[in-house]
């Protein structure tokens, strides 16, 4: 769960609320969008945010609180009862705070412009509001601010925001906008704002945080004629004058209420230039009503939710289930503009000729289940993912770790780039040069960064060279094995030989004794003391990231069956794997990492690395197993909530995750080709594979209490096996698996 506790977290009480209406009947529900809940993940630690975005959107307005904490890293937490402004840009779901760009409030009076860029409970625009008073929808977001009782709407599509201001009778527009406001990592450095003409304001603002040189230009195009305004640079008021710059700098516009009392914004940016931010107004704000793009852009959210249909009595299922595809759905967001054009770290403009780049990639987490969910749902944008990876490597010498408006952040642990590009090839998603791709992934893996110099002396990372070195030694692994089926499909033998042969370093880290994963020191010989097995430590002295043995001592997903030989065989392995899941959830040490969460035994489903953990039952010839326990998952750790997701959602993944799984099977090893049959939740679910391909599952009898798989048929074929691969999914078919109360112990092994 990317990235850490960087902030305390806050004690907050979990409102039970939802803003949709979880208990529509299906006869009633006119759209699927009607079953998505943007609330969901808004409270506990989800981290998500609640405000509108297109389908992989470059804007994504919405409320920000200005509350700074952990849980705020989205700039919005259910638990809040104050609105600062809205932002245009937000991350979905992160451990790390950052973004909040270009905040606009309306308001209906003047205000002391001294006062930007301070915290909270300093700035003089704030408002209370009611949830009572918020509806949030795909690509639509609207509340009731209390104290000037203005209504907002948001909408967006691909590249530009929408503001709709509803102001009082009688009261004198006017609206503020504010560079200097910054919440948790960013701060402003160097920013500008001047008003153009009477509708136009342009400007920039650039910052640094968790991305380190991010520069945003932007233009915001008002419905009605700007009748004055004053600017603020640096606490400096100014009235009368066009332009200001500073570190801090912001403005408030004033409109005539003679002109009416509904004021629509137009706010597009662009990571190169105002003039590149003005073509993409231009291209698409310009002549657009706010009704309009919000009809649009519903088109768009009911048309790809449609791409999978469930069938099912349950309407919160169904709630679940689509706001989980939702969220699977936002990020990574567009980068590129209309021209093509986007920023580089180093401030060097690279060219997309042909595809759209793109930009937040939460690799760690979404190689996991997120990006394997895109190469079945949406194979062209994968392509384009690949080609901006490849962009950030022209710009690095490596394939992108965790990527934030073009800046590399390095956070969190592995090369999973490598998964991810490896992936998208051997599942045949080529739309770039799979030569490059290639020289990609090896030369990262081939470097001498982030591990990789211990790793390639010693075979794994002893624990004295680093911290986290058994984490990052088990993902090291893993993406050399990617590089190895890589290199194997493209016909490069030595190259496989060798990337095979390392991806072993597991074994090195394997101790017999206490059955996991554990830091050996440079001999070979020693371990790492005193151990305990239920012990974190935040990302400091520790050989796990985020997490202890009991949860990082699982993570071989290229080699089970050496992996199973290790504990001795099948047996042995699995009683391990049920006690993780059985063990008491106790957590021991002085800075237990707050990513522990969503606690079955031992087994933390509210962080990524125990995400593929229930599936390796199949693999040890106890496929009830994995029903079983995965059944547990989907039970407990989702709901319809706004704390319905037991962790950070990370930019999707913890979505795709019930995804998958309720749809009865997983990517365990995205890279392998196979999928791991679950528990489907589902009587029914249509999967579009291709514009005239569907892949149909059947769950006969399946139920709360029939949760394990009697008979399965794949095409009217018997399947005996727990799995069923890429290439009979993307062909169409039907699978149809009969349920019942208890367990087949013959089926599958």
């Amino acid at each position: 769960m990317s990235k850490g506790a960087i902030f305390p977290v806050v004690a907050v009480l979990v409102l039970s609320l939802s803003c949709a209406d979880t208990n529509k009947s299906s006869e009633s529900a006119e759209t699927l969008t009607d079953f998505v809940d943007p609330f969901i993940g808004t409270g506990g630690h989800g981290h998500t945010f609640p405000g509108a975005t297109a389908p992989f959107g470059m804007v994504q307005p919405s409320p920000d609180n200005g509350t700074a904490g952990w849980d705020w890293c989205s700039g919005y937490h259910i638990s809040d009862s104050i609105i600062s402004g809205f932002g245009q840009l937000h991350l979905s779901g992160t451990g790390i705070g950052d973004l909040a760009d270009l905040l606009l409030m309306p308001t209906h009076k003047k205000v002391d412009l001294a006062l930007f860029g301070k915290p909270r409970d300093s700035l003089p625009y704030t408002s209370t509001f009611s949830h009572q008073n918020e509806v949030a929808k795909p690509g639509y977001y609207k509340v009731k601010l209390d104290d000037p009782g203005i209504q907002v709407e948001l909408t967006a599509n691909e590249y530009v925001a929408f503001h709709k201001y509803t102001y009082m009778e009688g009261d004198e527009p006017s609206f503020i906008l504010d560079l200097g406001y910054a919440v948790n990592w960013d701060a402003p450095v160097n920013c500008s704002l001047r008003q153009e003409d009477e509708k136009t304001l342009v400007g920039y603002r650039h910052s640094t945080g968790w991305a380190k040189n991010q520069k945003l230009f932007f233009v915001v195009k008002s419905s009605l004629p700007i009748t004055s305004s004053e600017l603020v640079a640096d606490g400096s008021i100014s009235a009368g004058i066009a332009e200001a710059q500073g570190k801090k700098v912001g403005g408030q516009f004033f409109i005539s209420p003679d002109t009416g009392n509904v004021v629509e914004l137009q706010i597009a940016v662009s990571s190169v230039s105002i003039d590149n931010a003005k073509a993409n107004l231009e291209t698409h704000g310009t002549n657009r009503t706010f009704d309009e793009v919000k009809n649009n852009t519903h088109g768009e959210w009911e048309g790809l939710l449609s791409k999978i249909k469930v069938e099912t009595p349950q309407d919160s299922l169904k709630t679940i289930f689509y706001s989980a595809l939702y969220h699977t759905q936002i990020a990574p967001v567009r980068f590129s503009d209309t021209n093509g054009e986007f920023r580089l770290q180093n401030d060097s403009i690279a060219k997309a000729a042909g595809w759209d780049a793109y930009s937040t990639l939460s690799l760690w987490d979404t190689f996991r289940a997120e990006n394997p969910l895109l190469n079945i749902l949406q194979p062209e944008r994968v392509s384009d993912i690949v080609q901006s990876m490849l962009a950030y490597y022209d710009e690095q010498g490596r394939l992108p770790v965790w990527t934030l408006y073009g800046n590399e952040t390095n956070t969190m642990t592995g090369n999973h780039g490598v998964s991810m590009i490896a992936e998208a090839f051997l599942k045949g998603v080529r739309g770039y040069d799979p030569e490059k791709a290639y020289l990609a992934v090896k030369n990262t893996m081939m470097g001498d960064i982030r591990g990789l110099t211990p790793y390639k002396e010693f075979g794994y990372i002893p624990y004295t060279s680093l911290d986290e070195s058994v984490t990052i030694s088990l993902e090291f692994a893993y993406n050399d094995w990617c590089v190895a089926q890589m290199a194997k499909a493209l016909g490069k033998d030595e190259d496989y030989t060798y990337f095979i042969n390392r991806s072993k370093a597991y074994k090195h880290l394997f101790d017999t004794n206490t059955g996991f994963m554990r830091g050996k020191s440079e001999d070979g010989k020693s371990w790492n003391e005193p151990f305990d097995p239920k012990h974190s430590n935040h990302r400091e002295h520790t050989d796990y990231t985020e997490g202890n043995a009991w949860q990082h001592s699982w993570f071989v997903l290229h080699d089970i069956p050496g992996f199973i030989e290790l504990h001795g065989g099948p047996e042995p392995f699995t009683t391990k794997l049920e006690q993780l899941f059985t063990e008491s959830s106790e957590i021991s040490g002085d800075n237990v990492s707050v990513d522990i969460s969503g606690l079955i035994g031992q087994y933390a489903h509210g962080n990524e690395p125990s995400h593929h953990i229930a599936y390796l039952f199949n693999k040890a010839k106890k496929p009830w197993k994995t029903q079983e326990w995965v059944r547990e998952i989907l039970d407990t750790q989702y709901s319809t909530q706004p704390d319905g997701l037991s962790g950070n959602e990370d930019c999707g993944q913890m979505s795709a995750w019930y995804v998958f799984s309720a749809m009865g099977f997983y990517p365990m090893n995205p890279s392998s080709g196979q999928y791991e049959l679950g528990s489907p939740f589902f009587e029914k679910v249509t999967l579009s594979v291709a514009q005239d391909k569907e892949f149909i599952i059947t769950a006969k009898h399946t139920s709360p209490t029939n949760k394990y798989i009697q008979t399965a048929t794949l095409n009217g074929e018997l399947l005996q096996r727990s799995y069923i691969t890429h290439e009979e999914l993307i062909a169409g078919g039907t699978l149809e698996i009969e349920m019942g109360s208890e367990p087949n112990k013959s089926w599958g092994v």
